[in-house]
């Protein structure tokens, strides 16, 4: 059992480490989308990696659990414990130091408090990449992509966060200093801690550093938004673009009209430079090197792709504020969808070649349990689709607040069925935790439960998340 942080053990802390407590503020136990409250009265915010050792073992000696909080900006409840034992929540806000940049070896090594953006910002000084990018990057902190395994919008070309990491420094539940911060590409030398540790979220350990992999800068970005008739020749265009242009396509997103008609409806600023507005869009982005002509590019890919019947209307940026402007409605998606108020939301993923079934299925069957709004879009190069349901004009999600964990079923039990993913890229979190026993493979299960007893026997390491506690 755990016991709850009481003022002596905080006032204890505060004697070893003075100004390490702040009381908690609201952004500290809310989440975005205001579902989900914690708990917790106090925020510890370590200046280094033994301070977060020490925390650590105060907190196993009296068995206090410790929620892990980065940017907050997490949508699966991981960052938030609603229930239990008041827990100490632990802030990396203050370990946000570069400690070095190796440009020749494509290598950057950061505390696990830096913004993500600001890890963005690193790279660029050495005229490099850190090709994460997601749409919270201002505040998200780059402890917490690599404890969610983060995708973003890069992941076709450079992977998911754990590919973009080389190695970690993390607090492992006993209070003990892994030291991983290696600069390998190779190193076979027994099990991979690195990778157990990314996508864990919180729950084995405490990141506090990590090595991470920049890139070249592509010399040309290029972005175009491409009418297609359905998701099944979207996924044909994006098989053309890769045979003609291997491995310089950096984003391939699927948008649906609704996503349009909820951006006029919330956020009409946001203009969407297609007339009339298709029922089905692909937006595209090319890296290219300076030997290739960005705009006669994708001109021809757009030429190939209609005469072959994938596109029947287009817009391709012809400057970087027209490139922007394009990732600028993709991006107000979300927002759109936050002021609608989605019934449920669902990050899935699935084979690529099921995702044109998919979706008419997913609607046929939703139309059985009522009247809804439905916005697919997503990371098509990748197979991650956000199937997100909404109420019907005049209405609000309020009203269909007892539907809510039918409507989610009805989406999961199809995701699943078709081999595919309930969550693709926002982690377990406690959001989630019955649908990973519901639909999670029974031996990767037990074998998870198995790494958690040994690692954090007496269970303190955000507790609830990911595994029942």
């Amino acid at each position: 059992m755990l016991t709850p942080c009481t003022s002596d053990f905080l006032e204890e802390l505060s004697r070893q480490m003075p100004g390490l407590l702040r009381d908690t503020a609201p952004r500290d136990v809310e989440e975005p989308r205001g579902r989900w409250r914690g708990k917790g009265q106090a925020v510890a915010m370590p200046r280094d990696t033994q301070q977060v050792a020490a925390i650590v073992r105060a907190a196993a000696a009296q068995r206090v659990g410790i929620v892990p909080l980065g940017g907050g900006t997490g949508l699966v409840g991981g960052q938030l414990l609603p229930e239990g034992p008041d827990p100490l929540i632990l802030s990396l806000e203050r370990m946000t130091a570069c400690r070095g940049v190796y440009p020749d070896e494509n290598v950057l090594v950061v505390e696990a408090g830096m913004v993500l953006a600001d890890v963005q910002a690193e790279a660029e000084k050495v005229a490099r990449l850190f090709p994460l990018s997601l749409a919270s990057e201002g505040s998200a902190r780059i402890g917490g992509n690599l404890a969610a395994n983060a995708g973003g919008l890069n992941v076709l070309r450079y992977g998911n966060t754990r590919d973009l990491c080389l190695g970690l420094e993390a607090v492992l539940p006993d209070g003990s200093i892994l030291h991983g911060l290696k600069r390998l590409r190779k190193d076979n030398t027994g099990y991979d801690l690195r990778h157990l540790l990314i996508g864990s979220e919180g729950t084995l350990g405490i990141i506090t550093a990590a090595s991470l992999r920049m890139v070249p800068k592509p010399a040309v970005q290029i972005a175009a938004l491409l009418a297609v008739p359905s998701p099944a020749a979207a996924l044909r265009l994006l098989s053309l673009a890769e045979d003609r242009l291997s491995g310089m396509i950096s984003a391939f997103e699927l948008i649906n009209r609704m996503g349009y008609d909820f951006l006029a409806e919330t956020m009409p600023e946001v203009t969407v430079p297609l007339a009339p507005l298709p029922e089905w869009s692909v937006l595209i982005e090319l890296g290219l090197p300076r030997e290739i002509e960005a705009e006669e590019a994708m001109a021809m890919l757009y030429a190939e792709a209609e005469d072959a019947g994938l596109v029947s209307d287009g817009v391709i940026s012809t400057s970087e504020a027209q490139r922007a402007a394009l990732w600028r409605i993709r991006e107000s998606i979300p927002e759109g969808n936050r002021r609608i108020g989605a019934v449920s939301s669902h990050d899935i993923s699935l084979p690529l070649s099921a995702v044109p079934a998919f979706i008419p299925r997913a609607g046929a069957a939703l139309a059985k349990l009522g009247d809804w709004r439905i916005n697919c879009f997503g990371h098509l190069g990748d197979g991650n689709l956000h199937f997100n349901v909404f109420p019907m004009p005049g209405r609000s999600r309020k009203d269909h607040e007892n539907q809510r964990d039918a409507v989610k079923a009805c989406v999961h039990d199809i995701v699943d069925d078709m081999g595919g993913s309930v969550s693709a890229e926002h982690g377990i979190g406690r959001l989630k935790v019955a649908d990973l026993e519901k639909y999670g493979d029974p031996a990767k299960l037990m074998a998870m439960r198995a790494i958690k007893g040994a690692l954090d026997p007496l269970g303190i390491m955000n507790p609830g998340a990911v595994l029942r506690g």
